[in-house]
């Protein structure tokens, strides 16, 4: 059953809550859009070290388009708290359901360890919302920044947590206090759009758990992305952004959504890449630090690249002179 849950093609096992919902057909993607499939000696380099770690990546759960570009230049996406998450976000691959088993306190050194071997300057580590653990998995995520903290002492940790809802929002100064180098919190998509693609979540509860992170550290960088094609409007993403600025986000991605299976949140349609243009340009009038918006952007894509220009530009605002 567990390689079945893992085969993105049999969504009836990973999304047993979607199978009464009407199919949605998907439009022809356009030529902007198509990615090479993946291959290539990095590729399966970084895959086998992945599978000698029995670790898991958001790349292949989540069915990420850019997997063969990332994974060929040793870049990989972690996830952790196992693979089951316990939301039913209507846009995601991720298999949704109730965790059999509690969290592997072994995790976090295998995820040092896996860092170390693949040589990375920039890691990302992202989870699955684990609503079934008493403080949502921030010791979890506290513990394994401190472990690749100590193993890859060069290398630069960038997190992407879930909301911690259904907990107090002070499980996350233990996260802070870890230092992660960016903390990333996805808003996902517009608030009119929540009640169907993310309901097990609350907008507002996500842009103060960004804040919350500033007041804490008001020096960290914070980072948060959304996906157009939902059926969301420009204002409704304008709207998005003042909200992000008015947390003091620094960093924003924006994307475009696509519809893993036919069950899935029906995909509206393919904003253009001038779109995406005008959308950076308005987002950096706003005064983001950084702006990634492009059809393929995802929040860990090129992240160790966006990670350096983020920390320039900063210094660029400060008035401090910068050799990255």
């Amino acid at each position: 059953m567990e390689n079945k849950i893992k085969n993105i093609k049999i969504p009836s096992l990973r999304h047993p809550e979607k199978m009464k919902r009407p199919d949605s057909v998907q439009p022809k993607k356009p030529k902007w859009i198509r990615v090479k499939a993946p291959i290539g000696t990095g590729y399966i380099e970084t895959r086998k070290i992945m599978r000698e770690h029995k670790l898991v990546t958001v790349c292949e759960e989540a069915g990420c388009p850019n997997v063969g570009e990332c994974w060929n230049q040793g870049h990989a996406t972690m996830m952790i708290m196992g693979d089951i998450c316990t939301r039913a976000c209507t846009f995601c691959n991720i298999a949704t359901g109730k965790p059999t088993q509690g969290l592997d306190p072994f995790e976090p050194a295998r995820v040092a360890d896996a860092v170390h071997k693949l040589g990375l300057k920039h890691v990302v580590i992202t989870s699955v919302d684990r609503d079934d653990i008493k403080d949502g998995g921030a010791s979890h995520f506290a513990k394994t920044i401190k472990l690749v903290r100590r193993k890859c002492e060069g290398t630069s940790i960038e997190i992407l947590t879930p909301d911690f809802l259904r907990c107090d929002l002070s499980v996350i100064n233990q996260i802070v206090d870890a230092k992660p180098d960016v903390f990333n919190h996805n808003l996902e998509t517009v608030p009119s759009l929540y009640t169907a693609v993310r309901p097990g979540a609350r907008y507002f509860h996500s842009l103060r758990l960004l804040q919350k992170v500033k007041e804490i550290d008001p020096s960290m960088f914070t980072k948060s992305g959304i996906m157009v094609g939902l059926g969301e409007d420009k204002q409704s993403v304008l709207q998005v952004m003042d909200d992000m600025r008015a947390a003091d986000v620094d960093f924003l991605t924006i994307g475009q959504y696509l519809q893993p299976t036919l069950k899935h949140h029906a995909l509206d349609r393919f904003v253009t890449p001038e779109e995406f243009e005008a959308y950076e340009k308005a987002a950096l009038g706003k005064g983001f630090l950084m702006v990634s918006a492009s059809p393929l952007t995802r929040s860990s894509y090129h992240a160790g690249d966006d990670f350096k220009r983020l920390q320039n530009a900063r210094q660029i605002k400060l008035g401090i002179s910068s050799n990255l």
